[in-house]
């Protein structure tokens, strides 16, 4: 065990957030979800030829939506750690972090909407 004041290695560091992202898509159902809407929209983008532009403006979303889902899970977490028996403040902590994941999905919806319901329409 390292000392506390020593940081880990920059490749370290990155396998720490790897390891914190794949404990987030094996242990939340939702981000599996997420997961399988963001390969459809990456196929769509590629199938409708998305301009740079829009290409950047989805990746942005779907960063968006992983983020707050990770952030979720570690909120979640912490909130386990500290709390495990019930607390309305632990509640509201869980709550509201999942209703950032909801207002991100939300957002995310409203892009997909925008960048492919257009093109969807013509295609009837």
């Amino acid at each position: 065990m390292r000392p506390k004041n020593e940081r880990p290695s920059l490749l370290r560091a990155f396998g720490f957030a790897g390891a914190g992202v794949l404990h987030m898509l094996r242990s939340q159902r939702n981000a599996r979800i997420h997961l399988m809407l963001t390969l459809a929209a990456l196929g769509l983008g590629w199938f409708f030829s998305l301009a740079a532009s829009e290409w950047a403006i989805l990746v942005l979303t779907i960063g968006f939506v992983f983020a707050a889902e990770t952030m979720n899970t570690a909120v979640e977490a912490v909130v386990d750690l500290v709390s495990p028996e019930r607390h309305p403040l632990a509640k509201i902590a869980k709550d509201a972090a999942a209703g950032a994941v909801l207002i991100a999905a939300s957002t995310a919806v409203l892009v997909a909407i925008f960048l492919f319901l257009p093109r969807l329409l013509t295609l009837f």
